[in-house]
């Protein structure tokens, strides 16, 4: 079997721009992948053009080696717009080698340890009544784990863009404190502060709660600095989940060595495709920290995800972004007329051959880019932070 063609489909899908790319061979067998780099999918495109020169004639079978060749083949090796491209290519490599095979992409992962993936839902309300209203509705219907969002940091009347993170943590700290105090200890409680803190705001927030308010803790500071979070660990013991930005194994490595993070919030679309993936989690699995995959892209991602995550003996849940509390129109029928099914907390693994995912391409042949910018938040006396 030989690699024919590749082709980069970065377009609009509900609300924001997916990457997604069709691997084509000799044998009329085709795979999808997905990249994570969201916002910046032409670059990631790019790169994709670029290992397609080389790839073409290819054995997309031999996908260990094709791996180590596209990190490999060039100077400036890594870094998020490679390895998001990398990931993209390995993710539709597995999904035609389980299609040769007809097997599911878990067998070739070693087979699978379960049969339904458990999620996470997310609040979609601001901080207050609503907010525990609705983690109350998810405890309720059997939600295992629930995560509320980045709430405050801006006046009433001032644009999205204005965060002030000092005047998010002191509010956000009393209304978890609040919720934990309403739904009691049993419910797995987390918050994602999307890296919006530095050491001593994160330090300042934990601390405004009793300890055990809190499951996990996503993100609250950079990842640049691994000692910045060794720092922060020493300050509080609200678990961590780190990793969703990572590109590579060797970016998790101090993270999982040194006992900073306690959930692995490892991206299959960025940190390398399944190939890594798996590297990771047995990484993790050595010092006993379970997968929590990051997941708000788009269908060939979470199929990929929940074959990782059948494949894992070390996982706990994964981020879906349709729960009763939000509905993000990532996955449209009419753009993926086959997907992996979700049965409210739990995703179903398949039993298809590869990912058990398709691709509306003649509707991406003639859809279009639309450019989406992140927000750029800025404080009040105009200087720049951290979206």
């Amino acid at each position: 079997m030989k690699i024919t063609n590749i082709l980069p489909y970065p377009v609009w899908v509900g609300t924001r721009n997916q990457l997604v790319v069709k691997v084509e061979t000799d044998e009329g067998i085709y795979g999808w992948g997905e990249s994570g780099l969201s916002g910046r999918e032409l670059a990631v495109a790019g790169a994709i053009k670029h290992y397609r020169e080389f790839l073409i004639g290819r054995d997309p079978m031999q996908i260990g080696a094709l791996w180590q060749e596209m990190y490999r083949s060039q100077y400036f090796e890594g870094g998020r717009v490679l390895a998001a491209a990398i990931s993209a290519l390995d993710i539709a490599f597995y999904d035609i080698a389980g299609k040769a095979l007809g097997v599911p992409v878990y067998q070739l992962l070693g087979g699978k340890h379960r049969d339904w993936i458990p999620c996470f839902a997310t609040t979609s309300a601001d901080n207050g009544p609503e907010m525990i209203e609705q983690v109350k509705m998810l405890v309720e219907r059997g939600w295992p784990a629930i995560r509320t969002g980045i709430l405050g940091g801006r006046k009433e009347g001032e644009p999205y863009e204005t965060f002030e993170p000092r005047e998010s943590i002191g509010e956000t700290a009393r209304w978890l404190t609040r919720l934990r105090e309403e739904v009691g200890p049993g419910p797995v409680l987390g918050i994602d502060y999307h890296h919006r803190l530095s050491v001593a705001e994160a330090a300042s927030f934990c601390q405004r709660m009793p300890s055990g308010t809190l499951d996990f803790l996503e993100e609250p500071i950079r990842d640049e600095t691994p000692e910045a979070y060794e720092s922060l660990r020493t300050m509080t013991d609200v678990p961590f989940a780190i990793g969703e930005e990572f590109a590579s194994k060797w970016q998790f490595l101090p993270y999982l060595e040194r006992g900073i993070t306690q959930f692995a919030r490892i991206d299959v679309s960025n940190v390398g495709g399944l190939t890594e993936s798996m590297k990771v989690a047995a990484m993790a699995e050595a010092h006993y920290i379970d997968l929590m995959p990051h997941n708000p892209l788009g269908p060939i991602c979470t199929a990929a995800t929940v074959h990782l995550a059948a494949a894992a003996a070390n996982f706990s849940w994964i981020e879906v972004r349709i729960s009763p509390t939000e509905t993000l129109n990532f996955q449209d029928p009419d753009w993926f007329p086959v997907q992996i099914q979700q049965d409210e907390f739990r995703l179903l693994v398949p039993d298809a051959p590869g990912l058990g995912i398709e691709f509306n391409e003649e509707r991406a042949k003639k859809a279009e880019l639309e450019l989406w910018e992140a927000p750029h938040l800025r404080r009040r006396d105009g200087s720049y932070t951290n979206w």
